[in-house]
């Protein structure tokens, strides 16, 4: 019953995004205005470095299509795989971690509604490439992505979802060289986003700053409501809640 539970909250922010997203595609001029207007602020920081960068990675073809394999397949995989693994072997740890997502969900909704922002590869005037695209063609590139967005640029939810399942799993991981893996998880995934031009620096800036927020309100805000269900835990938990005799599971 629990595990149901989880499932429709989980499938109750996905037909949140496609509500947002059937909202968004018709702002498209928007959208690609304020991703000029990106291009602007960052080349007035002189750090528009994303068309260089791509350029570099696109000269050792193995790279690129690691990259345009990884942002096809991972986001949606690996967030998945974390969660199942969450809740089956460390349940004590997984409610603080769903809090986390609902509200970096949450936020993430808003921004695209007031802020849509239309990727660095639909620029190529800028020097961009659609290499994921390209390498895998437009139905499997734009559908293969549970969560996709042609106009949710801002903020990289890529990054802030890799945030949110690979600090968890450093503190709760026993072997090292997993540990290790799951250190380096958010820095490729940003690698991954940049490079195959999918989202700006800034973007993933802010996708940061939408995970710092989450954890921040799922700790002070929730975790305080209900400390005995929704605060940090890093106790093994192999038992999923509710399933063990008067067990009372966590809403």
């Amino acid at each position: 019953m629990d595990a149901l539970r989880q499932l429709t909250l989980f499938a109750g922010a996905y037909y949140a995004y496609r509500i947002v997203r059937g909202i968004v595609d018709g702002q498209a001029p928007v959208a690609f205005d304020h991703a000029r207007s990106l291009v602007d602020l960052e080349r007035g920081l002189h750090l528009f470095f994303e068309p260089a960068f791509q350029h570099w990675a696109m000269g050792m073809s193995w790279l690129i299509n690691v990259a345009d394999w990884a942002y096809v397949n991972t986001h949606f995989v690996v967030t998945m795989a974390f969660l199942i693994w969450l809740y089956l072997a460390r349940n004590k740890a997984f409610y603080f971690v769903r809090n986390m997502f609902m509200i970096a969900m949450g936020l993430a909704l808003v921004g695209y509604m007031a802020y849509p922002v239309a990727p660095p590869r639909l620029l190529p005037e800028w020097g961009f490439t659609d290499t994921v695209t390209n390498a895998v063609g437009y139905q499997q590139a734009n559908t293969a992505k549970l969560l996709f967005n042609p106009y949710a640029a801002m903020p990289s939810m890529h990054v802030a979802f890799a945030l949110m399942i690979a600090i968890p799993a450093v503190k709760l991981v026993t072997i090292r060289a997993l540990r290790v893996a799951w250190a380096f998880y958010p820095a490729f995934v940003a690698f991954v986003v940049i490079v195959t031009a999918n989202h700006f620096w800034v973007d993933g800036a802010v996708g940061v700053v939408v995970a710092a927020v989450a954890a921040y309100g799922a700790h002070r805000i929730l975790g305080r409501a209900r400390p005995e269900a929704w605060a940090w835990e890093t106790g093994s938990g192999h038992e999923p809640a509710g399933t063990g005799l008067g067990a009372e599971a966590p809403a």
